[in-house]
């Protein structure tokens, strides 16, 4: 793997949930008509997953796509391939009304783990995060404090959350703040 230049060197914190920057996510914006059959088919041949729909994702193993907006996808994969999934992504759609764009050096990617996320994340973004509103599969694209930010959750315990590189160390410290030991208020935890 390339060496990827993390926005905050890999930087990690543990409270109620661990909190850790995430290095080699590649990135791959595609904004077009996500029901256009031929955006469809191309998503489907170079990245192996379908479009998801509203608010959710489609994974096979670590390549995937995330519902962003009703003409925007976030697709997944490694960081090494993100630029040959992108060209040929783009190859596929020339004659698409269809943008295509490497985003992964412009982003910052942290997972959070453990079983009080959801209180974590439900500080910072005017989300409900109840688990019947919120569930693995499902993302967000919304504010977490005064920034963008998307999330999802992997599993019960496991959530990513994406953020403009140039406001990752903010995001990190407003994570490491809400996940403070001293800050639990017990809300969706038993």
């Amino acid at each position: 793997m390339s060496d990827v230049a993390l926005a905050l060197g890999g930087a990690s914190f543990d409270g109620l949930v661990k909190i850790e920057e995430l290095a080699g996510q590649g990135m791959v914006t595609l904004r077009g008509d996500l029901t256009d059959k031929a955006i469809v088919k191309a998503v489907k041949d170079v990245f192996g997953v379908a479009l998801p729909d509203i608010r959710e994702t489609a994974f096979s193993g670590s390549t995937g796509a995330l519902w962003m907006s009703p003409d925007e996808a976030l697709l997944l994969c490694s960081y090494d391939e993100a630029q040959a999934k992108a060209d040929e992504l783009a190859g596929k759609l020339a004659d698409a009304h269809a943008l295509v764009v490497n985003v992964s050096d412009a982003r910052a990617v942290f997972q959070l783990k453990g079983s009080l996320l959801r209180e974590v994340i439900a500080k910072l973004a005017p989300v409900d995060m109840s688990p019947d509103a919120f569930k693995p599969g499902m993302v967000r694209r919304t504010r977490m404090a005064q920034v963008a930010a998307a999330f999802w959750m992997d599993d019960a315990s496991t959530a990513r959350v994406v953020c403009f590189r140039s406001v990752g160390e903010y995001v990190f410290n407003l994570l490491s703040t809400a996940a403070d030991t001293n800050a639990s208020v017990g809300h969706y935890s038993s």
